[in-house]
């Protein structure tokens, strides 16, 4: 009988342990689950420990722990697009997304999807083009044969920071990486006040047509869209001035002479409209009802 009783006792002493250990991880699993699904959408993101302490405690696991950043912050963004459907104005915690994108890349540099996001939203909603420009600097110096990134940073230049020269270094750049001299020539054909718009065109559409997240493809062709309707009435109304040598008082008056069939509709839920000077203006400003302007 002694040898039994010792041989029962040696199995159930780690089977107490085990069932102690589920037990506990049962009684805070739970409530921690539930405060999760109760706790408000936006602040789900939460707080993220500073790249050096992440990078010292992944080991060797850190690309690993890098993709994982970018999913919470694809996951989150995607929940945020989908709430906006539902036409419920939830303001995306874009700190937060800039927080887990810089501290993924300092565990995985070579990771493209934290480049991409920060390019497709940060620099659009958030206005931080130079933390952008040294986000994909940094980028370049590890994905040295990646076209993307100095395309990124050229239109960065072009578009919103107004520096040409700068432009044209990055767009030379990704000429020579992909020997195409679309690139090259970008600076010569776009980079001026009346071309903006056909720049930005051409470059979401880059970014909308490689773009693998549903819901980062989604934001990029809504932007899209916008930015042709613009152009559209650019177009009219640069053809009623060249015609009447005046600018049109409205878009009606375009509607109203034919130069604009209707006016095309603000995808962000706003309504354009022109300034004294003939500017396209929008009264969504291009940013989603809910969302930080």
């Amino acid at each position: 009988m002694a040898p039994t009783s010792n041989k029962a006792a040696g199995w159930l002493g780690p089977l107490l342990v085990s069932c102690t250990l589920m037990v506990c991880y049962a009684l805070l699993i739970v409530p921690f689950a539930d405060y999760l699904r109760n706790k408000p959408f936006v602040e789900k993101l939460g707080h993220v420990p500073k790249a050096e302490f992440l990078q010292l405690i992944s080991a060797d696991q850190k690309q690993l722990v890098g993709e994982a950043l970018v999913l919470d912050v694809l996951m989150y963004f995607g929940g945020l697009v989908g709430k906006e459907d539902a036409k419920l104005q939830l303001p995306p915690d874009y700190q937060a997304m800039s927080r887990l994108l810089h501290a993924s890349v300092k565990l995985d540099p070579y990771n493209m999807d934290a480049y991409y996001f920060a390019q497709s939203i940060l620099v659009w909603d958030v206005k931080q083009f130079k933390v952008a420009n040294n986000l994909l600097e940094y980028g370049m110096k590890y994905r040295s044969w990646d076209w993307y990134l100095p395309f990124f940073a050229g239109f960065n230049y072009a578009y919103f920071l107004k520096d040409y020269p700068q432009a044209a270094k990055y767009y030379m750049r990704a000429g020579e990486i992909t020997g195409n001299s679309l690139f090259v020539n970008l600076a010569g054909r776009y980079l001026n006040e009346t071309g903006q718009n056909e720049l930005a065109i051409s470059y979401l559409s880059t970014m909308a047509n490689s773009a693998k997240n549903q819901a980062v493809k989604q934001t990029l062709t809504k932007r899209l869209k916008a930015l042709e309707a613009v152009r559209s009435i650019e177009r009219a109304r640069d053809s009623y001035r060249l015609a009447t040598g005046t600018l049109p008082g409205s878009l009606e008056v375009l509607v109203q002479s034919g130069y604009l069939q209707q006016v095309p509709e603000d995808p962000y839920r706003g309504s354009f409209y022109l300034e004294p000077d003939g500017k396209v203006k929008t009264t969504s400003n291009f940013v989603s009802p809910g969302e930080n302007k």
